[in-house]
């Protein structure tokens, strides 16, 4: 790989000459304006952009976790963001207490359809920018630093001017230079001046000059210095907030913006679970909860972190990484044995509403609606949401979390098929259709196990097993040996131009007493390429097993053309 030194031109690597640089002694004491672009910056980088039902969900979603600030959409880009923001005013489904935004380039025509979208609204923060870094003024746009800055001025005229004309409006406004962190201090400085200079914000009605890392790159303590020049030099710093958008290209976004916080920024910018352009915007749940851990609240409710997990998933078909800080199905559980007694000591004496002292664990998960016990967490918690919340609830199906997000895309191609919300009985029998009646040329019969455990020879494969399986109508019988029932069967029908193995294996109990059937989840793997779950239920929990291998097997035949040739260990067969 060749390493190619970077341009210092385009790309400033070095700290910024801070004569009395103060922010690595600032603590951060309170909680920034938050707000969420997941409707704008989140929803353009997405494959499929989220449809208008689904921006009405997340909206509503990010009104309960308790923005104030949202940027709903970029309403002069398409019909279908202009229609959204007319959509929220005419419905009048906008809380007093909530002003949305909306972004726009600094251009005459686009500027005028971003004023029309707003018509009626109570309260509304125009976001209007440009480009200002050298790659951009002089590779993108060909332009001088005097017709970037005119080009700002111009833009913000027009603006003015347009929300005049409709005083039932409570206006804000927002300018970015984009590419801030790219571009040359005094020059960024010029220009967040020039367009103050025309707006004329006050104290009381202040203006928002937002200050981007639209690309990551410098470390974190760069970002702080140009923030910190930036609020001890610019122009009207009363009467203006201070905001920062960062982007997570270096993988430091949430370290940039705490440090950005402690230089004098007041506001943020930014996406649940880091959605965004490339590697995303910052995270808001990570910088919440970093505030929350540290005694100081973050203003923002994440009491329910399944439900908000569960909307961000659904309207973005983004799944939520199991590391993730703080909500990632794995983030609470430990496997090792060390780490498991530690963290069961540390919950033995911590007392109710005393200060939380349990070792690994950041914070208490119940605090976010999560469970202590992290084999049940990692295994059944999701099951309170959504989908796998109704298959729970109804039918007491309990759903791994990885195959819940799988479950839940066979859900969503099913709705977006018929077009119209589904009950819980119509996701139980997509579900039945989908794994425990899984079509395909298997069919489980029966099996017959020996456990060899007890022998005297010494072997590790303790258990055989004969299987009797149809295969496109043919009866087969194979047998194999294993340290297991599934091991075995795995074993058995392990044949030499494909290979499947165990991923995963849960089971649960549906029911209680003499009625009570097992139902098993395994995740079966192709060749090691394609993964996949399988069901099965019974009330014997060997067949229930089976049964789980042999839906896998059919899931897998029809999505990735999965065929058992001719197996090793075939005892007879006969047709059916």
């Amino acid at each position: 790989m060749m390493i190619t030194k970077p341009s210092e031109k385009y790309a400033p690597q070095d700290p910024i000459d801070l004569k009395d640089r103060q922010w690595p002694s600032n603590r951060i004491t309170k909680a920034p304006i938050w707000m969420s672009t997941d409707l704008r910056d989140g929803n353009q980088s997405l494959i499929e952009p989220m449809s208008v039902e689904k921006k009405l969900r997340m909206f509503q979603q990010l009104v309960k976790i308790g923005f104030k600030e949202i940027e709903v959409a970029f309403p002069s880009a398409s019909a279908a963001d202009f229609n959204f923001v007319r959509r929220l005013i005419e419905e009048d489904l906008i809380p007093d207490d909530v002003t949305i935004e909306v972004l726009t380039q600094s251009r005459d025509h686009l500027i005028r359809r971003t004023v029309e979208s707003l018509i009626g609204a109570k309260k509304a923060i125009v976001h209007l920018y440009n480009p200002v870094a050298p790659t951009f003024r002089e590779i993108v746009y060909k332009k001088s630093k005097e017709e970037v800055i005119d080009l700002a001025v111009e833009g913000t005229t027009l603006l003015k001017s347009l929300i005049a004309e409709h005083p039932e409006t409570d206006w804000y406004f927002q300018y970015s230079p984009e590419t801030f962190s790219m571009a040359e201090l005094g020059f960024s400085k010029a220009i967040c001046d020039a367009v103050s200079d025309v707006w004329q914000p006050t104290p009381d009605h202040k203006m928002i000059i937002n200050l981007p890392a639209t690309v990551e790159s410098g470390t974190p303590n760069i970002y702080a210095d140009q923030i910190e020049w930036m609020h001890t030099h610019i122009n009207r710093r009363d009467s203006i907030l201070i905001s920062v958008h960062p982007h997570n290209d270096r993988g430091t976004a949430v370290a940039a913006t705490e440090l950005a916080v402690m230089a004098g920024a007041d506001r943020v910018e930014g996406c649940l679970f880091a959605s965004g352009e490339r590697t995303g915007n910052v995270d808001l749940v990570t910088l919440g909860l970093n505030l929350y851990t540290q005694g100081i609240s973050p203003e923002l409710d994440f009491s329910n972190m399944d439900e908000i997990q569960e909307c961000a998933e659904f309207c973005t078909q983004l799944p939520v990484h199991p590391r993730h800080p703080y909500c990632g199905e794995l983030v609470f559980t430990a496997f090792s044995g060390s780490h498991q007694d530690a963290i069961k000591k540390g919950l033995a004496v911590q007392q109710k509403d005393a200060i939380w002292e349990v070792p690994y664990l950041p914070l208490d998960p119940k605090d976010i609606g999560r469970n202590y016990d992290a084999v049940i967490r990692v295994n059944s918690q999701s099951g309170k949401g959504g989908i796998t919340y109704m298959l729970q609830s109804d039918y007491g199906i309990e759903m791994p979390r990885k195959a819940q997000i799988e479950f839940s895309a066979v859900v969503q191609a099913y709705m977006d098929e018929h077009g119209e919300e589904v009950s819980a009985s119509e996701i139980f029998d997509i579900f039945n259709k989908e794994y425990i009646d899984a079509k395909g040329p298997y069919r489980y019969l029966s099996h017959h196990i020996v456990d060899e455990s007890t022998s005297n020879t010494s072997n590790n494969n303790s258990v055989s097993i004969t299987i009797n399986i149809e295969i496109n109508g043919t009866e087969t019988t194979f047998s194999g040996n294993g340290n297991g029932p599934l091991d075995a069967a795995i074993n058995a029908l392990r044949n030499s131009s494909q290979t499947i193995d165990i991923a995963s294996f849960q089971e649960y109990s549906i029911g209680t007493g003499s009625s009570a059937e097992a139902i098993c989840f395994i995740e079966l793997r192709q060749d090691r390429s394609h993964k996949l779950f399988g069901s099965g239920q019974d009330t014997n929990i060997t067949s229930a097993s089976l049964k789980s291998l042999i839906s896998g097997m059919n899931r897998l035949h029809t999505q990735h053309n999965f065929n058992l040739s001719e197996p090793l260990n075939v005892v007879n067969k006969k047709a059916g």
